[in-house]
């Protein structure tokens, strides 16, 4: 389970996040919108243990992060976390399956079992005639397929996406929220996408909007 309990985080003494609360189940998906600049990239690193709240508290799984040093958050993001950005950030040196498998050989995970299981994580996003192949020979939405089975091939806790259908046109777009949504659900992992698109927002199980005062239901 996701907890967060009356977070806040200041910038330069001006307050970016306040009081903000949020329980996440397995296999629930949530959407967080907002206007530009209200603090939804700042939660979303706050959640991924990239920064540190000012106030509050925050835990997966019972681990509270605040009693975690910055060898346990990276070691919680490594094993419990998967990440689906804008950018996709699919490295152009390696091949499908090579970019799948990363996160398992960052875990010391290779060889054949890391192989099957990228293979596997593939297939299941429609990609497996793919594998061998480069980023460069791939559409925008293929490329998002394989960043969402890239999060999802070491068995996440959690799946953090943010804005990841920006560089889509609205077709691709929908296609990748729903695989994002159905693959989170099939995983019971939880999910967080972050985006300003009540359209995308529409994939997920509830929809929460953050102003200055808060997270709204």
């Amino acid at each position: 389970m996701l907890e967060i309990a009356h977070l806040h985080r200041r910038f330069n003494g001006r307050p970016v996040l306040q009081d903000i609360s949020l329980r996440l189940a397995p296999g629930e998906y949530v959407a967080i919108t907002g206007e530009s600049g209200v603090g939804k990239s700042t939660l979303l690193n706050l959640i991924a243990g990239l920064d540190r709240p000012d106030g509050g508290r925050l835990a997966l799984d019972g681990a509270d992060y605040a009693g975690l040093d910055e060898d346990a958050l990276t070691r919680l993001r490594r094993d419990k976390l998967g990440f689906v950005f804008q950018a996709f950030h699919i490295l152009p040196h390696l091949r499908l399956r090579q970019n799948v498998a990363l996160p398992l050989w960052l875990k010391g995970q290779a060889g054949a079992a890391a192989d099957f299981e990228a293979q596997r994580v593939l297939a299941a996003v429609g990609l497996a005639d793919r594998a061998e192949s480069w980023p460069r020979e791939l559409s925008g939405g293929e490329m998002q397929r394989v960043a969402i089975a890239r999060a999802l091939v070491h068995a996440p806790r959690l799946v953090l996406a943010d804005e990841p259908t920006g560089n889509l046109d609205p077709a691709n777009a929908a296609r990748v929220l729903a695989l994002l949504a159905e693959r989170i659900r099939a995983a019971g992992a939880m999910g967080v996408l972050v985006t300003h698109s009540p359209a995308a927002a529409e994939s997920a199980d509830r929809v929460l909007h953050l102003t200055p005062e808060g997270l709204k239901g």
